[in-house]
């Protein structure tokens, strides 16, 4: 498993995954009822889509450069944003979500505490 979070190509192709799902127009995504609705499933989806984010890079990429990790963080939880900016302007039947975003938030930061767990 550490070969695969150390693969740059793995690291990429993860985030233009992400990328490919998060700008879907509205039509194309499947509609929440149910039991999704009660435990907000996409709010999990996002908290794992951004912790295998940052630890995919975080290991692929693994630089030297004093504060990389915090930096790394930044840039994830800043793409978090980006993405919710770009639903609300450019996306057809997509919003800002202040909770995807704060999803996107935890699972960057749970990425974070994962890869200090597996450094240790």
């Amino acid at each position: 498993m550490y070969r695969i979070l150390r693969s740059k190509i793995v690291a990429v192709s993860w985030f233009i995954i992400m990328c490919v799902l998060f700008f879907l127009p509205g039509s194309a995504l499947p509609a929440e009822h149910g039991w999704m609705v009660l435990i907000r499933i996409d709010k999990l989806v996002h908290m794992f889509l951004f912790a295998i984010l940052f630890l995919e890079w975080r290991f692929a990429f693994n630089s030297r450069l004093k504060f990389y990790t915090f930096w790394l963080l930044f840039a994830v939880v800043t793409y978090g944003l980006a993405v919710e900016l770009i639903q609300k302007y450019w996306i057809p039947g997509r919003t800002f979500d202040l909770y995807d975003l704060l999803a996107d938030t935890i699972g960057a930061f749970t990425g974070w505490l994962i890869y200090r767990y597996i450094k240790k």
